[in-house]
């Protein structure tokens, strides 16, 4: 079912598109769009962080977060009013895939095509998501980007697997510093995009989140990119707040029904 049109904003340009895949209705997102320390709104009330018996902050509970929607990285509302675009560090082959798919306004994103996000861009759709939080591992609960989960390791001294089989969410580990989870991710496949702008990535992605809970309300997410296949250095990706919505719950999200964003694709590739 289409909930509602969204607009698309690359650059200085604007495009209207209508998607299967849309936020969730009012109900479910009660609360205010995000608010970040790079832009958006100011931060929401500041009740104190939940925590579990171990002193650990406690990101699950009865509710939902509820994704910001980052259409491109770079743009100046979510970097302190600065436009960061010519400062990626891209490859020649990079800037110009890039450019080709600002040039055709996204025209073979694989998210129309109902394929997964990838990281970071699933937590830059703006899709809810609930978190199961055990001492060894988390579980992410997304109700769209495919409607999929992730699954993150936890502990002192994991390592990647030697070969990783190479996937759309890749191989994740993590470890606290402090309140703060910090996750290791490499083994991507090559088919996602970072974001709905187009900018590209290779299997050679490496990418570092943090993720805290500094009041109950607000998770903070940020990301490091390291992709030597596709930068000339690392960069880091907007840090956003994602609001917390007490008692919320997810909705069956089925992409492939009633895809609307297939009429906006045109030359796509054969996955």
């Amino acid at each position: 079912m289409i909930r509602y049109i969204r607009p698309i904003i690359l650059g200085s340009l604007t495009v209207g598109l209508m998607f299967a895949q849309a936020p969730p209705p009012p109900a479910a997102a009660g609360a205010k769009p995000a608010g970040g320390p790079r832009g958006n709104r100011p931060p929401r009330p500041q009740t104190p962080t939940p925590r579990l018996p171990n002193g650990k902050p406690d990101f699950a509970g009865d509710g939902i977060w509820n994704t910001p929607y980052v259409t491109n990285m770079a743009l100046p509302q979510w970097n302190g009013g600065k436009n960061i675009e010519a400062e990626i560090p891209y490859q020649p082959w990079a800037k110009a895939i890039f450019a080709e798919r600002v040039k055709t306004q996204a025209a073979d994103d694989p998210e129309g095509m109902c394929l997964p996000p990838g990281i970071p861009r699933m937590y830059y759709t703006p899709y809810p998501f609930q978190i199961i939080q055990e001492p060894n591992r988390w579980t992410f609960i997304f109700e769209g980007g495919a409607h999929i989960w992730r699954t993150i390791k936890i502990g002192d001294n994991l390592k990647h697997p030697e070969d990783p089989n190479p996937n759309w969410l890749g191989d994740a580990i993590g470890h606290w510093e402090g309140d703060t989870l910090v996750v290791d991710t490499v083994g991507f496949n090559d088919r996602s995009w970072l974001d709905f702008a187009g900018h590209p990535h290779t299997d050679k992605l490496h990418v570092v989140e943090r993720f805290s809970r500094p009041f109950k309300e607000t998770m903070v997410y940020s990301a490091t990119i390291d992709d030597p296949g596709a930068y000339t250095g690392s960069w880091t990706v907007p840090t956003v707040n994602i609001p917390w919505t007490e008692g919320g719950e997810l909705i069956e999200y089925i992409c492939q029904e009633n895809n609307r964003d297939q009429a906006h694709l045109h030359d796509i590739p054969k996955q």
